[in-house]
């Protein structure tokens, strides 16, 4: 598989810049289309009868002022992609709430670029709320970048998170085209029991060497033993392989109506520091 089309979206925030520069390496290293799309979100109002005319007056007013945000990200957007002479891109306004907007548009593209919720923002939980929304319930795999640091390369130096789950499995598959690029990849085990680990996930790991080769992956893995939470173990073993993508499956369950993200799933997100490439 390859990446035809890579999605990223398209806002007013500070972090966007960084966002656009690394989909638009993506396309060009990737030689794909670029679609950016700016969701205005919705206008939300109370329901005073007596207060009808003029709450229609400010709706509107407030429908302005979110297309006008939206049309300038994706103006920002056009010019960005001419300037760095991106071959094949287009910029989408949608009037439309902003994670279903987004799940809906990766339903025709290959892979979505985020960035994780700045935690030093008011807006922190809802852009939080936002980027968990995405990532379960999209068709695609999702592209995190923390909210803060410089992204001269993204999957140069991989780190897979593998415990040989379905999502492990799907997010391995998923990033692929990125993995195929790389310079370096490394797939990592934790275990916490050294006997099971030489029981189960060693074997595993010698058929999946097998399957990386196939795909033309050159991978060096490994198993290693851990007593500490498995985001941070994660995180601790990124930075001492100076890896700039981390590629791992995303975990949720069933919350009477809605999904949630597992815990270590949603920690990640929260404390991350390299980009993450998750597939749920």
């Amino acid at each position: 598989m390859t990446y035809r089309s890579v999605l990223v979206f398209l806002d007013s925030d500070p972090m966007c810049a960084a966002r656009i520069q690394v989909a638009m390496r993506l396309a060009q290293d990737l030689d794909c289309h670029l679609v950016g799309v700016a969701p205005t979100g919705i206008v939300e109002l109370p329901l005073f009868s007596e207060a009808a005319t003029a709450l229609a007056e400010f709706s509107a007013l407030a429908w302005d002022s979110l297309r006008d945000h939206a049309e300038q990200a994706t103006q920002r957007f056009r010019d960005a992609c001419r300037a760095a002479g991106v071959k094949s891109f287009e910029a989408v306004v949608d009037e439309s709430d902003k994670a279903p907007s987004l799940v809906r548009h990766a339903h025709c593209s290959d892979l979505t670029v985020l960035s994780q919720a700045d935690p030093t923002t008011p807006g922190h939980r809802v852009a939080q709320a936002f980027v968990e929304q995405v990532v379960l319930y999209s068709a695609r795999p999702t592209l995190i970048l923390p909210y803060a640091g410089n992204f001269e390369t993204v999957g140069r130096n991989a780190m897979v998170a593998w415990d040989d789950s379905r999502e492990a499995a799907r997010a391995l598959s998923d990033a692929l085209p990125l993995l195929r690029l790389a310079e370096h990849v490394q797939v990592v085990s934790w275990s916490e029991d050294s006997a099971d680990c030489d029981k189960t996930l060693r074997p595993r790991l010698d058929a999946l060497s097998k399957w990386l080769m196939w795909q033309g992956v050159s991978a060096n893995l490994r198993v290693e033993m851990t007593d500490i939470d498995v985001a941070d173990a994660m995180l601790s073993r990124a930075a001492d392989l100076n890896a700039d993508l981390i590629v791992m499956g995303a975990y949720g369950h069933a919350r009477w109506s809605e999904r949630v993200l597992g815990g270590a799933t949603r920690g990640l997100l929260a404390t991350m520091t390299v980009p993450v490439l998750m597939s749920h």
